[in-house]
């Protein structure tokens, strides 16, 4: 059998009931006791002292506070600049413009008269400056030009500070890279977004350009005052010179006037523009460009501006060339040299010899006004004055202005009997005359019989120029000054004969010009040729050939007729040693205007003097001082040039005379068409409005035309 075992009980475990705490146990705990305040121990001296907390201050919020800003102004700056700087056109697409187109207006023998454009002058070279130039701009406007990058952060500091102490705006911080840009790219507009694309630009500049070629930019595009552009345009402006000879006054004057350029003018102020100017100077010495002894020389002779060159007479020629130049290239896009038949020293002289005469005699007749005219005997004009003043008045009395021309116009009326077969001995009687109610008189209002022409037209007899316009017709006579070369309008009745309608000087003087050539028409003319600065050509003028107008023997006629009006006639103040000469004079209704137009073999002269309102003189004749101005202007003209006679000996043609004893005397009224219904006043005049239909009706008996022609 089996080993009995004891048998064993398998119990699961089971959770421990939890037993509900009889109250009678629970026992209180016992209080803790409060734990004593121990008393502080006094540290020992080298026990080291308890960590404190610090605290921030006052400052160092303010640090923390200011770096925060700092970091926000930079990020919003940042955004200011790029608003702008996206506003701009992108920088590979920027290009510096083209600067304006200049014309040089250059005499006969190549020397620079006048410049015209919007700039005023050429642009110039760098390098062909002296030296003393650009360095009085740098000194002046921008001292550290050379070593900054196109923003110069000490000069803005300083004037920051400087405002900020004057409590104003005394200074710029502008350096000559900014101002360039603004000039090129932007507007004047005083705004911080043009400051802020002034600065953007000016640092473009410098990555895309040299310092020496954002020097010559300057140079040539600044604003130096007067409608001077450019530093060339100054220096002719100011002082009537290239840049090429400007003293280190001048230098330094020029470069003072950028800070104001039209305040500090030297011609509107010249007290503030010297003032600058030793500023300029002083601050050349500081950096070492002039020693203080040249600083000190230059400021004790300051420099004279020219008056020449802002009204010189050559104004009014560069005027003229400028109203012709697009008839001859059409528009100008590139700087241009005009050549021209001017001569400088005579052109001088004629602006010299009207201006001291008028300022000597003037206020005695009553006259304020001239012009001159000067031709070649192939109707190259050589010298040109439109009035007394080109600064006070830029109306060319030569070219634009009208005027009665007086007996000046009876070379056309005797020329024209000539060719219908009278002669200088030819008889006609100087007696009253009528014709259809008007009763031409003489200057002096007596009469001297019968006379030859070559006498009544040196003593400049109405009545027998009239009855000479009667005998030919006074289309006949319009015929032969419009073949001559009178390109206004002339209006065909009797009264043509002593010069009621009106002309210009210079066409007159051309139309005199047959006379001192031998009969060749000619057309005036003052370029030879348009040229571009590096040589191409544009324009040369060639030789205009309008042919004989007139034959040679009535042109002998017509010289020794009006040379015997300087010997013995109304123009026997004439004056010219050696020369043989002629003309004729001309005075206009009521001594308006006073003309002398004379000539000799080799040049034609033009003088005409009046008042631009058409007021009446103190009688002035043609006889006085415009032949006293002709006598200077020619003696100029004529200097060391070989004599040469008049053309032609009418004589040596075997004309015989074809003189009547007796006469022929018109007293009988004359019936004029209707487009000869009298003389007319033709509107020219400046200020004169236009009253071209206007009939001035001839009185009986009263004269009314020729009581003071001569």
């Amino acid at each position: 059998m089996p080993e009995d075992r004891p048998s064993v009980r398998v119990v699961s475990p089971q959770k421990p009931q939890k037993r509900r705490p009889d109250p009678a146990e629970i026992q209180e705990p016992e209080p803790r006791p409060m734990p004593r305040k121990q008393p502080k121990r006094r540290a020992s001296k080298d026990e080291p002292p308890p960590k404190r907390r610090k605290r921030r201050g006052i400052f160092g919020r303010l640090m923390i506070w200011g770096l925060t800003a700092s970091v926000w102004g930079l990020i919003i700056c940042a955004g200011v600049v790029a608003w702008y700087a996206a506003r701009l056109p992108p920088t590979h697409t920027l290009e510096v413009p083209r600067r304006p187109p200049n014309i040089a207006i250059v005499a006969a023998d190549g020397t620079e008269l006048a410049n015209r454009g919007d700039t005023g002058g050429a642009a110039v070279q760098l390098k062909s400056l002296p030296r003393h130039v650009p360095q009085a701009l740098i000194s002046i406007e921008d001292r550290r030009f050379y070593s900054h990058f196109g923003l110069d952060m000490i000069g803005l500091a300083r004037a920051i500070v400087t405002n900020i102490t004057n409590r104003g705006v005394s200074q710029g911080g502008s350096t000559l890279s900014q101002q360039l840009a603004k000039n090129l790219f932007l507007t004047p507009d005083r705004t911080m977004g043009r400051k802020i694309q002034e600065a953007i630009l000016a640092l473009w500049l410098e990555t895309n350009y040299s310092k020496d070629q954002i020097l010559e930019l300057y140079l040539n595009r600044v604003y130096f005052g007067a409608g001077a552009y450019g530093i060339e345009a100054a220096a002719r402006r100011y002082y009537d010179k290239p840049t090429t000879a400007l003293t280190l006054q001048e230098a330094a004057t020029i470069a003072g006037l950028v800070k104001a350029p039209s305040r500090l003018a030297p011609t509107r102020n010249p007290e503030a523009a010297e003032a600058r100017a030793q500023l300029v100077l002083m601050a050349m010495a500081e950096q070492g460009y002039i020693t203080e002894a040249q600083a000190k020389a230059a400021i004790a002779n300051p420099a004279e501006t020219s008056r020449t060159a802002a009204s010189g007479s050559i104004n009014y020629v560069a005027d003229w060339v400028m109203d012709l130049l697009d008839d001859y290239v059409g528009k100008v896009e590139t700087d241009l040299v005009v050549e021209t038949t001017i001569v400088a020293p005579l052109q001088v002289a004629a602006e010299t010899a009207l201006n001291e005469v008028l300022a000597r005699s003037g206020s005695r007749y009553d006259v304020r006004q001239g012009a001159v005219v000067v031709l070649d005997t192939d109707g190259a004009v050589r010298a040109l004055v439109g009035g007394r003043d080109y600064a006070q008045s830029q109306f060319n009395r030569a070219v634009a202005a009208r005027r009665q021309p007086g007996s000046a116009f009876k070379a056309f009326v005797y020329l024209t009997a000539l060719e219908r077969g009278l002669t200088p001995d030819t008889i006609r009687p100087d007696a009253p005359v009528a014709i259809a109610g008007w009763r031409p008189e003489n200057y002096t209002r007596d009469y001297r019989g019968d006379v030859t022409l070559t006498t009544a037209l040196s003593a400049s007899l109405n009545t027998v120029a009239v009855r000479l316009t009667n005998e030919v017709g006074p289309r006949a006579v319009v015929r032969t000054a419009q073949k001559l070369g009178i390109g206004s309008p002339l209006q065909a009745n009797p009264s043509i004969a002593l010069g009621t309608s009106e002309v210009t000087l210079l066409e007159l003087t051309g139309a005199y010009v047959p006379f001192a050539n031998g009969g060749n028409g000619v057309m005036p003319h003052v370029i030879t040729r348009i040229r571009t600065t590096n040589g191409r050509v544009l324009f040369r003028r060639t030789p205009v050939n309008p042919g004989r107008v007139i034959e040679p023997q009535q042109s002998a006629m017509m010289n020794a007729m009006m040379h015997e009006t300087t010997v013995s006639g109304s123009a026997r103040s004439l004056r010219l040693p050696g020369w043989t000469a002629a003309g004729k004079t001309g005075t206009s209704q009521d001594f308006r205007d006073a003309w002398f137009l004379g000539y000799t073999g080799r040049y034609v002269a033009g003088v005409w003097l009046g008042n631009d309102d058409g007021q009446p003189t103190k009688r002035l004749s043609g006889g006085s001082l415009p032949v006293e101005i002709w006598n200077r202007v020619m003696a100029e003209a004529h200097r060391g040039q070989q004599v040469v006679d008049l053309p032609g000996n009418w004589r040596a043609f075997g004309v015989p005379s074809r003189g009547l004893p007796g006469g022929e005397v018109i007293d009988q009224p004359m019936i004029m068409s209707r487009t000869d219904q009298g003389p007319r006043r033709v509107a020219g005049r400046p200020g004169e409005p236009d009253n071209r239909g206007d009939v001035i009706r001839p009185q009986p008996g009263a004269g009314f035309f020729d009581r003071f022609f001569r």
